[in-house]
């Protein structure tokens, strides 16, 4: 299904609370994108509320070498749309161009924030993640298909992760 012919928008959850959405989590999946393509195992992000109303963000994962590669960036909310976030991982001096902020769509969320899966409206990126190192297989089926429901292609998914 292509994003023309998708049966429902992308949309983003309607509540996001960021202090429980905070910690770590653990990818399972993702579509291909340049900045990931050294990653080869054990990505995580690490997401903690600052002060100023703004989201860290630390973006870890182990490179083909076995060293460890780290990427630290920025978030904020999108004001009146509490699943969606921009993010930033260029240096603070340029957060005031418009273009070093990406969209940062939390699409689906277990209500125990054990499990979210990040899209984003153009259905370039996407990211199915997990508190742990793996998810049960069912509800990464799930998953899936409520993405390909929205028009993702999931053809190019990397599996980054077991699945139980």
């Amino acid at each position: 299904m292509t994003a023309a012919h998708a049966a429902e928008p992308v949309t983003s959850v309607p509540h996001l609370d960021i202090a429980r959405y905070a910690g770590q989590w653990h990818e399972i999946a993702h579509l291909p994108m340049f900045f990931q393509r050294q990653c080869v195992g054990d990505i995580t992000a690490r997401y903690g509320v600052e002060k100023a109303g703004t989201i860290s963000v630390v973006n870890a994962c182990r490179t083909k070498d076995g060293s460890m590669d780290q990427s630290t960036g920025e978030a904020r909310p999108v004001e009146g749309h509490p699943g969606r976030l921009e993010v930033r991982f260029a240096p603070g001096w340029l957060s005031w161009l418009p273009m070093v902020w990406a969209d940062y769509w939390v699409i689906a969320l277990d209500p125990d924030y054990q499990w979210a899966m990040v899209g984003e409206p153009d259905r370039k990126y996407l990211w199915i993640l997990s508190r742990g190192p793996s998810m049960d297989r069912t509800q990464f089926e799930q998953l899936k298909a409520k993405a390909e429901a929205m028009g993702y292609d999931l053809s190019p998914l990397i599996v980054a992760a077991p699945l139980k």
